[in-house]
């Protein structure tokens, strides 16, 4: 839970480094937060906008989040733009992102 909420802290902190398992807690506790709201909105229908709200509000924050896992294992910003390329594009950043750390001066 501390990733998620670092997360949030960070949301637009584009700068800085994000450990492997930072990002990826941080990613689960945003599916089971989407979820949660899914839930709430199949049950209560005037919520169903708040699924909209909250996919619009996470966008900045885990597109830092990403950026910052990329710088710190080594690769450039612009690898985000892998999921573009239909097919492997999502593949390749997922391995991408799921690299080891890199010394900070590498």
């Amino acid at each position: 839970m501390p990733e998620y909420l670092n997360m949030w802290k960070n949301y637009a902190n584009f700068s800085g480094r994000t450990d492997v398992r930072g990002f990826w807690m941080a990613c689960l506790f945003n599916i089971i937060a989407f979820l949660a709201i899914l839930l709430v909105a199949v049950i209560i229908r005037p919520f169903i906008v708040f699924i909209f709200v909250y996919a619009l509000a996470v966008i900045i924050p885990e597109l830092s989040i990403t950026v910052r896992r990329l710088r710190d294992s080594g690769r450039a910003w612009y690898n985000i733009f892998w999921p573009l390329l239909p097919g492997l594009g999502s593949i390749i950043l997922i391995v991408m992102l799921c690299r080891k750390s890199k010394a900070a001066g590498v």
